[in-house]
């Protein structure tokens, strides 16, 4: 697991601070700081998107902490607002804020600007529960975030309902735009990247995966079980799940199978065959391959619709859009179309019903109607008369 770094340089950031003093019971091997943040790290080691945001997190904040001249355990309330108002403004801007570079480039930066609230909020959120750990692990003896008076606000880790998703309208016109033919004279390597990309999406839609979970995804994983097709998936946290195909899903697993050359069916002996591709054909896709080349997608799209004169939201959206946006999409649009709450929360693979309800805007739309019931018009106009009232 790497280290830490500092910005503008690769050394290996070690901070001197030691377990809590007097503490002769430490629950980690750790010898300093970031030794310590890599071990609370090693708990999430199973999940890599999860790790990788966490990381990003922590050693943030261990940069931070690194430049102030403080370790983990010197985090009294006042540098805990020092450090929301340095996620918020990171100076100075040239030795924090980069483009995006490989971590080992001397270029790299951990930060490509200014935080929003949303994500100031959600890092903090991830190291609230980081000091729970290390409080746990008696490595420091105090979890400054508890001192937060208006945590309620900033830490609460009850969700806000979900709302970055692509409308109906605006994936019908979307899959249309995905599914235009070719001319004939386009070559293969065009005629490729589209089956690619109509297999990519529609596996998103239809399923709900993360995108690890498709870049992961292999050919065996579709298996037939009394005459009817699942997925079989090792999600978050290491869960093995096993989620229905649609007849759709089989449509379009079965055309990117034609554009391989493979049978049309997958058998249970390609436990090992990628079920996503490069362009020979062959290789597995990354995960950051799959990443750009989702948002490569979505902001082609964007233009093929500001050309179309499309609505500026609609366009926006397509623009904002990101591949875990897909997911949202897929689980809000299977809630519209009337699955069950508790089979939807099955496919999403959610542990807890409610994470599954911040998807449930159906609901909104029976409210919306039944309010439009309340008119002015329903009330007769009254007029003083002088009367009493």
């Amino acid at each position: 697991m790497p280290t830490a770094l500092t910005p503008g340089g690769v050394e290996p950031l070690l901070l001197d601070h030691r377990p809590v003093s007097g503490q002769i019971n430490v629950r980690i091997t750790a010898q300093n700081d970031a030794q310590a943040v890599m071990a609370w790290l090693e708990e999430y080691v199973d999940s890599p998107q999860t790790w990788k945001a966490y990381r990003r997190e922590s050693e943030r904040l261990l940069l931070w902490l690194n430049s102030q001249g403080l370790t983990l355990a010197d985090i009294h309330r006042e540098a805990l607002r020092r450090f929301e108002l340095f996620l918020a403004d990171p100076q100075p801007s040239d030795q924090w804020v980069g483009p995006s570079k490989p971590r080992a480039h001397p270029a790299w930066r951990p930060f490509r600007g200014p935080l929003s609230p949303a994500s100031r909020r959600q890092s903090l959120v991830i190291l609230q529960g980081m000091f729970a750990w290390l409080v746990e692990a008696e490595w420091v003896s105090h979890n400054p975030f508890r001192l937060m008076r208006d945590k309620s606000r900033r830490l609460n880790n009850q969700a806000p309902r979900i709302e970055r998703y692509l409308e109906s309208d605006v994936w019908a016109w979307f899959w249309q735009w995905l599914n235009e033919p070719l001319a004939v004279e386009e070559g293969s390597r065009r005629f490729f990247e589209q089956a690619r990309r109509r297999f990519i999406f529609g596996f998103a839609y239809l399923l709900a995966p993360r995108i690890s979970e498709m870049a992961d995804a292999r050919m065996g994983d579709f298996q037939r079980s009394e005459g009817r097709w699942w997925w079989s998936v090792v999600g978050k946290g290491s869960k093995v799940a096993r989620i229905p195909l649609p007849d759709d899903m089989l449509a379009c697993l079965r055309q990117w199978r034609q554009a391989l050359g493979l049978p049309d069916q997958p058998s249970e002996l390609e436990h090992n065959t990628p079920a996503l591709r490069a362009l020979d054909g062959q290789r597995g896709l990354g995960h950051n391959q799959l990443y750009r080349l989702i948002r490569a997608t979505f902001q082609q799209a964007a233009l093929a619709l500001e050309e179309e004169d499309g609505a500026s939201q609609h366009v926006n959206a397509l623009r904002q859009a990101t591949p875990h946006w897909l997911r949202h999409t897929s689980i809000t649009h299977q809630a519209q179309s009337g699955i069950s709450l508790r089979h939807l929360a099955e496919s999403a693979r959610h542990a807890r019903l409610d994470t599954t309800s911040r998807y449930l805007h159906t609901e909104d739309i029976e409210w919306h109607k039944e309010q439009q019931r309340h008119r002015l018009s329903n009330s007769p106009l009254t007029r003083y008369n002088g009367a009493d009232s």
